[in-house]
């Protein structure tokens, strides 16, 4: 019988089993000390961002007053108000990303979970995330930062890399303003997230951070008005005085859309004045403060009976107050025409 080849290494000496492979770790796993990591603090420009914010104080202090005046409107219209923003916002989002869904059709696969097609399933899918962490959950701010992170992203481990290495970097310029630290937390996660998702969660998680300067329940408008706050290159200065430019050109479109609300509101009480009982007022009010509304929710939220609803909408459709979002004969939804 013939003998069987022998493997011969360089050197001629026999390959004899595993035991001879003297180039593989022969420890336990388990036992071994993991690598250092670098310190992200130090690999961001943490002073470079200083220096910054420094040098655009005055553009600082001007988007500050006018997020103010934004805040002050927001609270005296009522949560349905900062709601219908935060559509807007996530919709503009989506065309920066390529997800080219309208507000409304976002607002109503909220509402009802319908108006999807197999096409934009994801889409509205990411659109109803970006939406619920802009108006609901906490702000990634204080000593429970990363908890908040966790848990705006739906994660269960706060002490996951993925978490705590942006800490550490908002933790180094917590001194700073924050809209400064937005736009630092908005430049960091596009960097080290690897994920399909991390532009609009650096949008979104940058916008509550900012916004964190007006209360927990606020975020910083950042797409309503173009792009340019999202798409600056360069050093922390160009960076940050695009972020504070188109931050604040955003404030002042929601502003200018707030009035334009408030001279609707004014508008369909003079259309309505001649209709008697209290439905007409009440659902007024609520087309005013939500994006969207069905026949179901006005009925629960004013007490009015489903034909009274129904008879007010239809009404208010004629007199071109609110327009139809379906298109159906059943389960419609109604928006007013802002």
């Amino acid at each position: 019988m013939a003998k069987e080849p022998q493997n011969y290494w360089d050197d001629g000496v026999a390959e004899s089993g595993d035991a001879d492979l003297w180039f593989l770790p022969q420890d336990d796993p388990a036992t071994v000390a993991p690598l250092p990591q670098a310190d992200r603090r130090r690999l961001f420009p943490v002073a470079e961002w200083r220096a910054a914010e420094a040098a655009l104080a005055a553009d600082l202090a001007a988007l500050a007053y006018d997020f103010g005046r934004l805040e002050e409107r927001l609270r005296a219209a009522g949560e349905g108000a900062r709601h219908r923003l935060a559509l807007q916002e996530v919709a503009s989002l989506g065309w920066w990303m390529g997800d080219r869904v309208p507000a409304d059709r976002l607002a109503l696969w909220l509402a009802m979970q319908i108006g999807a097609t197999g096409a934009d399933v994801q889409a509205l899918g990411r659109g109803a995330w970006a939406v619920r962490r802009l108006t609901g959950g906490p702000a990634p701010t204080g000593p429970d930062r990363a908890q908040a992170l966790a848990q705006l992203l739906g994660q269960s481990d706060p002490t996951s890399p993925r978490i705590t290495e942006p800490c550490e970097v908002l933790e180094a310029v917590e001194p700073l303003h924050p809209f400064v630290q937005g736009a630092v937390l908005f430049h960091l996660w596009r960097i080290g997230d690897p994920s399909p998702a991390r532009d609009l969660e650096a949008a979104v998680l940058a916008a509550r951070l900012a916004g964190s300067v007006a209360g927990q329940g606020a975020f910083l408008p950042l797409a309503l008005a173009g792009f340019g706050a999202l798409t600056a290159q360069g050093g922390a200065d160009r960076r940050l005085a695009a972020w504070l430019a188109g931050a604040h050109q955003t404030v002042l479109s929601a502003l200018l859309h707030l009035d334009r609300l408030a001279a609707w509101q004014t508008r369909a009480a003079a259309a309505t004045a001649d209709l008697s009982g209290r439905t007409p007022p009440a659902l007024l009010r609520l087309l005013g403060a939500w994006p969207s509304l069905s026949a179901p929710v006005a009925e629960a939220e004013t007490g009015a009976s489903r034909a009274a609803v129904q008879r007010n909408l239809d009404l208010f459709a004629r007199r071109g107050l609110i327009r139809e979002l379906t298109g159906q004969g059943r389960y419609r939804v109604w928006s007013a025409k802002v």
